[in-house]
C-alpha cells in the first residue's frame, strides 16, 4: 500500500460516512455526494484492481479461509453498494428529476435502500477492522523511513 492508496482509502471512507448521513446533509446533497462517493469507490476499485486478481489466484491456487473470507467481505460491500446506489437513484428526489427523471416503486426501493446503507455500514467497518493490521504497518514503516 502506497500513500495514493491510502488518501484514496481514506477519502473513500470518510467521504461515505459523511454521505451516509442525509440528516447532516441534506437529502439533495446527499444523493449528489452519493454519486461522487460511486466515482471514488470506483476508483478505488481500480487501484485495487490488481490485489484482486492476486488475492483470486492466490485463494484458487492455495485456499486458505483468511484469503477466502477477505474475497466474500469484498464481494457483499460490492453487491451492498451497487445495491444503495441502484436503489438510491430509484428514490432521488434531486438527481433523478434535474435530469427530467421519474422512477416508480418508491416503497420498494426506499426500505431496500436503507437496509443496504446499513448493511453496507457495517461491512466497511469490518473491511477496515480486518485490514487494521495492514494499515497500522502501514503507518509504522512510513514513520520509521
Amino acid at each position: 500500500m502506497d500513500k495514493r492508496n491510502l488518501a484514496i482509502d481514506a477519502v473513500a471512507l470518510i467521504g461515505y460516512l459523511v454521505v451516509a448521513n442525509p440528516a447532516v446533509t441534506g437529502i439533495g446533497l446527499h444523493e449528489w455526494l452519493g454519486l461522487g462517493i460511486f466515482v471514488v469507490f470506483f476508483v478505488h476499485v481500480l487501484v485495487h484492481a490488481d490485489w484482486v486478481l492476486d488475492a483470486v489466484k492466490a485463494a484458487l491456487k492455495s485456499p486458505s479461509w483468511g484469503r477466502t473470507g477477505n474475497l466474500v467481505l469484498d464481494a457483499f460491500i460490492l453487491i451492498a453498494f451497487m445495491v444503495v446506489i441502484v436503489s438510491g437513484l430509484f428514490i432521488s428526489g434531486a438527481v433523478l428529476p434535474t435530469f427530467g427523471l421519474y422512477a416508480d416503486g418508491y416503497y420498494f426501493w426506499d426500505p431496500l435502500h436503507a437496509i443496504a446503507a446499513k448493511a453496507l455500514l457495517a461491512l466497511l467497518l469490518i473491511h477496515v477492522v480486518v485490514h487494521w493490521k495492514w494499515i497500522i504497518t502501514w503507518f509504522k514503516k512510513g514513520k520509521s523511513t
